[in-house]
Parts: structure tokens; C-alpha cells; sequence
């Protein structure tokens, strides 16, 4: 049924927890797992900005390698990408262009004032896709 997972990471833990139940369905599927993490562009007057971005794209790099071997090491295929840009746009790109047929991301579940003010990549994606988004909630229900 599904050929070609998507797992979106920002190295939080929403992720890493999306990325578990990802690699299960692609066992389950024998699809193959693509790992995308998107560094969001910063813009300062200040200076620096060009090491802050590569810096922070190393740190992705890292991670996107970390849960590719969690996937190699169940027999599955990987593809990864680190890249720069506004994180919506680049996951509805790589769907696009990669054939994805599925798209397994972490949520915190905030809700209100709290995600109208931060904004969701994951709810983005959801509204946007065409293609299924399975979401992994990680909030903890009564927390504040």
C-alpha cells in the first residue's frame, strides 16, 4: 500500500517519536523511508547568519543520519535531505517530487492561542497535503 514514507525531523522529540512509528509501517509495508529535515532561514542584521544556518544544518545532518541508521538497521531502504527553506513548503516539495505516499510527522498538540502564536508545521502539512499525513501526538494531556 504505501511505497515511499516520509519522515519530516526537527531533532525534537515529537519527531523522534514519529520516527518510530514510521520505520514500524515501513517494515510492515517494505517501503522505502525518507527522512527530510528542513533548517528554517534566519535573517539578522548582526552578521553571522551564514555560520548560525550551516551550523544548525550540521546538527540536522547528524540527526537525519541518526534515524537512518534506526531504519537500515530493520533492512529498510533510505533516502535523506537536509535542506534550507520554510519547512511547509519544502515537505509539500520533496512529497511532490519524491512520489511519497505517506507522511508520518510528530505534534506536540498545542491548541489556541499557543499554536495560532508558534504556528504548526505538522497542522500545515496536514491541511495541505494531498496524500495521507498520520500524526503522532506527543503532548501530554493535562500539562500546561
Amino acid at each position: 500500500m504505501f511505497e515511499h514514507i516520509l519522515i519530516p525531523t526537527d531533532g525534537s522529540d515529537a519527531a523522534r517519536s514519529a520516527t518510530e512509528t514510521g520505520i514500524e509501517l515501513a517494515v510492515d509495508q517494505g517501503a522505502t523511508v525518507h527522512v527530510l529535515s528542513v533548517v528554517k532561514p534566519i535573517h539578522s542584521d548582526e552578521g553571522g547568519v551564514e555560520q548560525a544556518i550551516e551550523s544548525m544544518r550540521t546538527a540536522r545532518e547528524r540527526t537525519v543520519a541518526e534515524l537512518a541508521e534506526l531504519a537500515e538497521a530493520e533492512g529498510l531502504v533510505t533516502t535523506t535531505d537536509v535542506t534550507v527553506g520554510v519547512p511547509v513548503r519544502k515537505i509539500l516539495e520533496y512529497i511532490e517530487t519524491n512520489d511519497i505516499d505517506l507522511v508520518v510527522m510528530g505534534t506536540h498538540g498545542r491548541t489556541g492561542v499557543s499554536r495560532f502564536l508558534i504556528g504548526s508545521v505538522t497542522e500545515k502539512v496536514v491541511r495541505l497535503s494531498e496524500i495521507p499525513v498520520l500524526t503522532i501526538y506527543t503532548g501530554s494531556k493535562g500539562k500546561k
